[in-house]
């Protein structure tokens, strides 16, 4: 089959869903597919890029008007066109006009706005996707979406998990932060809880990747955005992964690489993270600083405790193996393909 995976978003921007698809490009491509990565930005189909505020984050996106075009001349000859966000402008649109099997993957946990949309919206939004396989990455992003289009089976996110487990030295006396410095990661909820981490355990180390910041924090090393290889030594050194989140999170991949590593994870108690840990890890409230100081005081001070938490959540980590997740698009991908076949017998008919 050639398959073409297509991201929305600026493929040259880190982010969750541009991961996650070239990860799935690459395995399908292992695996003897001929897959291919289709999304706006440098090095790929081009565009003008807009960062556009969303769900307490910024989308890097492309409006240009050409897109379209550009995007529809991509996909020629496909046999499946897997569109990840469809709904997403400019290439999200385009991709659903394409003249082949459609796949499409629900990510988002989206703000309340939107799901009024979707909601009003539900016939037209139905017909524009077309008789396509709908996927979801799980239940928060499932919930989003109007009833009237399941069936919408549940895929989620995946990632190497055997990557994760490194032969480096642990220091259970330090935390690490994975993501980039929007408000809803909660970064800041963290710095704002380390000073009381630190009177409790002067020793204790905040190591932050993805981001870095100019003005000095005590006990905190800022390393920015750093290579794959780089980011899981950092996962694989450290004893506690907080994920001090604000919202709008569908899934959580960070805690999931977390998992992978071997971390005692700290996550803020939402929807997706709590499907995600399956109990595997300790949930404090959004945005709570002195609850979350309190919870990583008391892992830093039973080592023991968190070292089981990181065993189990390991262990735990192992359903969202790419080995797992792609055997269950190739099964929609395959449907698609029926579905797709049948409609041109039938118009030909």
């Amino acid at each position: 089959m050639r398959i073409a995976v297509v991201c929305p978003y600026d493929l040259a921007a880190p982010g969750g869903v541009q991961q996650i698809c070239a990860e799935l490009v690459e395995r399908l491509q292992a695996s003897g597919e001929e897959a291919e990565l289709i999304g706006p930005g440098e090095g790929a189909l081009g565009g003008r890029i807009h960062r556009l505020s969303a769900n307490r984050s910024t989308v890097p996106v492309s409006l240009d008007p050409r897109m379209g075009r550009r995007v529809r001349q991509a996909l020629n000859g496909f046999d499946i066109v897997h569109i990840h966000e469809p709904f997403i402008p400019m290439v999200g649109w385009a991709a659903l006009t394409a003249e082949a099997a459609t796949v499409v993957t629900f990510h988002a946990d989206p703000a309340g706005w939107t799901k009024s949309l979707y909601r009003l919206g539900a016939a037209m939004g139905r017909r524009a996707l077309r008789g396509a396989e709908l996927t979801a990455v799980s239940p928060v992003a499932l919930a989003a979406l109007p009833s009237s289009w399941r069936p919408i089976e549940l895929i989620p996110n995946a990632i190497d998990v055997s990557a994760y487990e490194m032969a480096v030295e642990r220091h259970p006396n330090r935390v690490v932060f994975l993501g980039r410095d929007d408000p809803r990661k909660g970064l800041d909820v963290l710095l704002e809880a380390w000073p009381s981490v630190r009177s409790h355990h002067p020793d204790a180390e905040l190591v932050v990747v993805g981001t870095r910041r100019s003005d000095p924090v005590e006990g905190v090393v800022f390393l920015g955005r750093v290579d794959e290889a780089d980011k899981r030594t950092a996962l694989a050194s450290a004893g506690i992964l907080a994920a001090p989140n604000r919202g709008g999170e569908s899934f959580g991949i960070v805690v999931v690489e977390g998992m992978a590593a071997g971390c005692a994870v700290v996550a803020s108690d939402l929807p997706a993270f709590s499907h995600v840990l399956g109990g595997e890890g300790v949930l404090v409230p959004p945005g709570d600083s002195p609850a979350l100081a309190r919870t990583i005081v008391g892992l830093l001070s039973d080592p023991a405790r968190s070292t089981a938490l990181g065993n189990r959540a390991r262990r735990a980590a192992a359903r969202f193996d790419w080995s797992e997740v792609v055997g269950r698009y190739r099964v929609a991908y395959e449907s698609a393909l029926r579905r797709h076949r049948s409609t041109i017998r039938g118009r030909k008919e």
